[in-house]
């Protein structure tokens, strides 16, 4: 099956979501896709994105099926287990698969779902925001963690 796309308009700028197979296979930062739909996944998707950005969802409930090595999909499911409005560090992400920081800001970059797969809930050590891949880089960083009321959080980065 083909995949299909659309882009829909949010506070962080275009978001063209990716679907194919019956799951979401990528949200980027940009235009990219034909305009909003009207049913299917890719509506409910965009519905659901836009609950969030209006602070009415805190979890989302979409089949994903993100490509990616053994390693990153490891990494990714731990991204998802961090709770709307909370931080885990690189750091306390390695911890916990028993890797280095590195390997978890190297697959946090090569996130294909972001805001689904909540990356922008990963920082640097002692609340340091540290980096993001995806719109305008830190400061996108900055405005969804502040959406989420998330704390501490250093504006440094």
């Amino acid at each position: 099956m083909a995949a299909a796309r659309c882009t829909i308009e949010s506070p962080v700028g275009p978001l063209t979501v990716t679907a194919e197979d019956g799951a979401i296979t990528a949200v980027a930062f940009g235009a990219g896709g034909g305009p909003r739909p009207n049913s299917g996944l890719l509506a409910d998707a965009a519905c659901q994105l836009g609950d969030y950005f209006a602070g009415t969802r805190r979890a989302f409930a979409l089949p994903l099926a993100p490509a990616g090595t053994p390693f990153r999909l490891r990494v990714w499911a731990a991204m998802q287990a961090i709770p709307y409005g909370e931080t885990r560090s690189y750091g306390d992400i390695a911890r916990a698969l028993g890797t280095a920081p590195r390997a978890v800001g190297g697959a946090c970059g090569a996130n294909p779902i972001p805001l689904v797969i909540p990356c922008h809930r990963v920082t640097g050590a002692n609340g340091a925001l540290g980096g993001f891949s995806g719109g305008a880089g830190c400061d996108t960083k900055r405005r969804l963690l502040a959406l989420e009321g998330a704390r501490p959080l250093t504006l440094s980065g």
